[in-house]
Formats: structure tokens, sequence, C-alpha cells
């Protein structure tokens, strides 16, 4: 979603508090015990109910926002042309391809020659991020030990977000290498037909992307925004040229056709965007016209040479907005995907309480969602919200949320710590002990960089710790983990707009951060820069993840929650890893009760070893804001 939108929708979604309450009784799903407790276990019995497929459990996954990855292709550079149909509708204005490695706040010379604000200059600017871009870095990414990839939308459209989709059957030009010849192209097709589809050189690219992405074992999925188009979509035009004479009349939701060129199209954007005019819905959710275009782009791109077998196309798809589109059209749409490919991932933006989210996971719509409450329980526990609790509460709510679906689900959840909807977690690390992130009704605009109470500095070295120490929560914790691109680099910024800013890359010279939002400088620049430090650690965390199956499926159990220690096991057949947690500003004893005299090795690097005493008493040090993970290296002897 787009800065616009959600500045306006989010209060009306969601001003509400989105985690349960503690004392609110969850719908329990839980397989075996809620493992919420110390001794009680969180499994997915065998025969249990099972969708969600076993790939997506035991990736990472990493997301990209690609007009801000890498410009691989300087050559296919955006046009000012190319904006016209997006926010500010400024095509006047003197503008350029922006420096990728310019002070972020800083007005550009073309920029201050516009006389637009810093917020309207941010929403004009392209970077050239590309496909070719992603390509020249998807060893970058299997060196990380990324398994997965989310592409933010890729489809033609006018913003630099691409939630204004022209098209769902073509990348959008700028993103591949010839422009003008794909948009020659693509004028001969009559779009409503896929028989007369052709594959431009940016859909070429994007398969070639595709083929590369699984021969290194990464799986691709794409962003689908199915509830609206932009106002560039070819239907929307045809419905602004000839009002009720259309044939596409129907497909949108039109309060009043007026007369071309004497009186407005009066109809419906989403949330009131009249960037985004919505599709209609009916009984059986989005209508016939619009329903048929979106399956047929499902098939193309899911089996991109029609031969039945879809080991070409894409993995999966996040559902943009999902909660704004009918349940029958999903599981329509479900079965659809399903019958393409059957191990196809469906993830879902649904940001609400478990229980408003939890009939979207009953197994006919979607696998899992972006896991939102799981980032609003970790910034609770992490970040010191106001009000949040110790550890014990942080085990609450997550036991809370792990009952509140199908055990399957749990596994196969996308934990993310931030997105492109949010600030970076760093800056909200940076920001902790002021406004919850789960009251995000409040929080999204409080998030923001024009707000003067949000502080839009560079993270200090404590507060990386403190992004590390949750990091390794989130990479141990069941679920699959979602890295938003740049976190692992040492990207910061307060909320849409400012979380996209251009990727950091180790050999580029970024200027410093001198500026703040306002146009005052700071006293001393922030350097901007590749964190080798924090991008080893990412490393360090994806790779022991993916050496470990009882980190990608096992059972879960809650060792120890008290005050800022948190500690808990996840266990697979013989495999068992132990991980310790101390969310304090001091070095804190722990003391785990675990089998008697068995013997753990350090996982983190590390050649120590630790054995329980006979009791069972594992007693650890721990530094401030850090954790241990401990793999069973020697199970105890029978008899003891």
């Amino acid at each position: 979603m787009t800065t616009r939108m959600i500045r306006r929708c989010w209060p009306m979604l969601v001003g509400l508090v989105l985690l349960a309450a503690p004392g609110a009784a969850p719908r329990t799903r839980a397989a075996a015990g809620d493992g919420g407790l110390p001794g009680a276990v969180f499994r997915l019995e065998p025969g249990a109910p099972d969708w969600v497929p076993g790939w997506a459990r035991r990736v990472v996954w990493y997301q990209i926002f690609p007009e801000r990855f890498r410009n691989g292709d300087p050559g296919n550079d955006p046009a000012l042309a190319d904006q016209e149909g997006a926010f500010p509708h400024d095509q006047a204005s003197p503008w350029q391809v922006h420096p990728w490695t310019s002070d972020w706040y800083e007005l550009q010379p073309y920029e201050r020659r516009s006389g637009r604000d810093i917020w309207t200059s941010i929403q004009r600017r392209r970077y050239g991020g590309d496909l070719q871009g992603i390509l020249d870095r998807l060893d970058y990414l299997q060196d990380l030990g990324v398994g997965a990839i989310y592409l933010n939308p890729i489809f033609e459209a006018p913003s630099h977000h691409k939630y204004d989709g022209a098209t769902y059957h073509h990348v959008d030009p700028t993103f591949g290498p010839d422009p003008a010849g794909d948009r020659r192209l693509a004028a001969g097709e009559t779009p409503a037909d896929p028989k007369t589809w052709v594959w431009t050189a940016a859909d070429r690219l994007f398969l070639k992307l595709l083929r590369e992405a699984h021969r290194r074992n990464l799986r691709v999925i794409l962003d689908g925004v199915f509830n609206h188009m932009g106002i560039n979509s070819w239907a929307f035009r045809d419905v602004q040229a000839r009002r009720a004479e259309s044939p596409y009349r129907d497909w949108f939701v039109i309060k009043s056709f007026g007369e071309a060129g004497k009186t407005p199209l009066l109809y419906e954007g989403w949330f009131g965007v009249l960037e985004l005019p919505e599709l209609r819905e009916d009984a059986r959710g989005i209508v016939a016209g619009p329903r048929e275009y979106i399956f047929a782009a499902t098939r193309r791109w899911m089996d991109p040479d029609g031969d039945g077998d879809p080991a070409d196309g894409i993995d999966g798809w996040r559902l943009d907005v999902a909660f704004c589109v009918g349940h029958a059209f999903w599981k329509d749409w479900r079965r659809h995907v399903r019958s393409i490919n059957p191990e196809a991932y469906l993830t879902a933006e649904v940001v609400d309480t478990p229980a408003a989210t939890a009939p979207y996971l009953e197994g006919d719509e979607f696998d899992a969602v972006m896991n939102y409450n799981f980032a609003f329980a970790c910034a609770d526990f992490f970040t010191g919200a106001p009000g949040a609790g110790n550890a014990a509460e942080f085990d609450r709510r997550l036991a809370k949320l792990r009952a509140a679906f199908p055990a399957c689900v749990a596994g196969g959840m996308m934990n993310l710590l931030d997105s492109h909807d949010t600030n970076r977690v760093a800056s909200h690390i940076v920001n902790r002990n002021r406004v919850a992130f789960r009251d995000w009704g409040k929080y999204f605009g409080w998030s923001k960089g024009d707000n003067p109470d949000y502080d839009t500095r560079a993270p200090r070295p404590e507060e990386r710790r403190i992004q590390k120490l949750m990091a390794v929560f989130q990479f141990t914790y069941l679920g699959a983990p979602m890295v938003y691109y740049g976190d692992e680099a040492g990207l910061w910024g307060a909320n849409d707009p400012c979380c996209r800013k251009p990727m950091l890359w180790p050999e580029r010279k970024y200027a410093p951060e001198r500026f703040r939002p306002d146009g005052t400088t700071r006293p001393r620049p922030d350097k901007v820069r590749f964190d080798a430090g924090l991008h080893r650690h990412y490393r360090q965390l994806a790779q022991l993840r993916n050496a470990h199956s009882a980190l990608q499926r096992g059972d879960f159990r809650t060792i120890l929650a008290e005050g800022p220690l948190f500690a808990f096991a996840r266990s697979l057949e013989a495999e068992q890893i132990v991980v310790a947690l101390n969310n304090s500003p001091r070095p804190q004893e722990v003391r785990l009760s675990l089998e008697p005299v068995a013997s753990y090795k350090d996982l983190t690097g590390g050649r120590r070893r630790f054995q329980a005493d006979a009791a069972g008493i594992l007693r650890l040090t721990l530094p401030a804001w850090s954790a241990m993970v401990l793999g069973l290296d020697r199970p105890p002897r029978p008899g003891n």
C-alpha cells in the first residue's frame, strides 16, 4: 500500500488494538498444548490437517521493493512521462532520475527548482531499480541464506510502488531492457483476450530471473493487487473515454457515468483514493469480467509456457489488502491456483486481530498472512512499548497467536519485524518506549518522518544490539522469518515513504545524512554505509536456520519466561536446540531447567560446551541485549 492510501485509511481500518488483550479468550486451535507454559509443547501432530506447502516452513524470506533494490540497467531508466497517472500528477516541474547514493532528506538541485516540498518531491523520485538489478544480486541473496523472495508489485504502473496497476499481465517496461519496444508490442493486444497477449522483453527478463532464482533453489512469489487497478489501466481508460458504452463499464464501482468531455466520471476509489478505482464485487466476490482477467493473468505467471508444468512459473502470491475482497473470490481463486501448482504458497495482507484473521486461514483461502501480530508482540517485548509486559506476558501473547489458527499455519507464517508499510525495525528501536506499534491506527501516522517528535537519526550501537537480539528470536521462533531488504545491510528510516530508501551496497560510497526532514542540518552527519557486521549477523542466523531442521519444522516449548529473560526449545526427532535471550541492558545469570547432565554446544560461532548438572540445571551468563543458541551435543545417558 502507499503513503497516501494508508495515511487516509488505516485509522478507519485498524483504529483498534490489533493483538488480543491478555485476558481475551482466543479460539483454541493448537494441536497439542498451548506452548505457553514451561513444559507445554506446541507441535503439528502426525495426521493433523496440513495444507501449507512444506517448503514454505523451511525458507528464509527476503522482501524486495524493486525500484529501490538495485539499478542494474541504466539504459531502461524511467522518464518523467512514465509517471503520468501517479501522484502528485506533475509533468511540468524539473525532473531527473534521482542519485542513488544521495542524502535522503536533501532536496537535489532539480527538486529545488521545482519548488516542491520534501514530501511531494520524494513521491516524484525514481531511482531506476529494475529486474536486472535483482538478477545481478541473486548470488548475494543465496550467500545470505535466503530461500524465497517476495517481490513488491512488478506489473506495469506509473507509481514507484506499482500498487496502481495498469495491467496484471505485463511487467513494467521500465523494469526490462526495452521500454519503447515493449509498449509497441503491447499496443497490438486486446488486453481482455489472453489469446492476443505477447511476451515483452520485460516479461521475458522476469522469466529469466525465475530460471536463475530456481537454479539457486530460491523460490519467488509476486504481489497480487486484485482489489483495484490504477487510472492508467486499459479497462478504466476505456470507461473514461466511452462511459456507459464501454464493454468494461461493469468492472468498476461507477456512481455516475456522466458525459465524456462535459461531466466527470464518478467512481469509487479504494477508500476514496481516486488513483485506485475499485473492482466491482457481487456475491461471488470480484465480478465476472475482471475475475476472468485475474484468473488468466494468474495462470500466465504460474505456468508461462502453458504446458501444465509449473516449474517455470512463480511459486506463489502475496495478496495486497486481501481483507477488501470477499471470501468467496479467494476460495475460488485458491482452487484455481492450486489446480496449476499444488505446492503454491499463498500469503495475505490481513492486518487485524487473530480472531478476525482466522477465517482466511481455514485451508480454503490462504496458507498464511504477513504476520504483523508477531511483529507487534516482538515490539512490545523488545522495544518496551508503553504498557508492555515482561517475558511472561510476551510468552502469553505468543501462545495466544499459536492457538488462534490451525496448527499447520503457525509454521508457515511469514514472520516480519517491518515491511514497506512500516518504519524500519532499526528506527522503531531508536523511537522505542513511546507509542505502541500494535496501536497501528495511531502508530502509523506517529512514525512518519514528518512528525517532529519522531527521531530520524541513525541507530546507535546499543540499538543495533537490540536489532540483533530481535533477529535471533525471529530466526529461531516458530514460522518463517522475513527480512525486508536492507535491514541486514544497515538501512534505517521512518514509515512510508522513508522506509523505501535505496539499498546499501558495499561497493558504493553514500553521502552522509546531513539533513533532517524539516530541512535543518544535523550537528554531526550520520554516516551511511553497508554494515558488514550486521550483515554477518543476519547471514549467520539464516545459515543456522537452514542447517537445522528443528528450527524449520520442530516443536516449540517455553523453558523460561521471567522478567527480561526468555528461553525456549525447538525439537525435531533427536535434534534439540535451546535459545536463551536477555532483553536487558545489564548482564543476566540464567538458569535453564533441562535434562540432567545433557551436554550442549554453542551454535552461534563459539567453541564453548555447556552441561546441565545432575538436577538438570544449565547455568549461563548472558551479556546485555544478547542471546545464545545451543544445540544438544550429547543426550543424557540412560538412567541419569
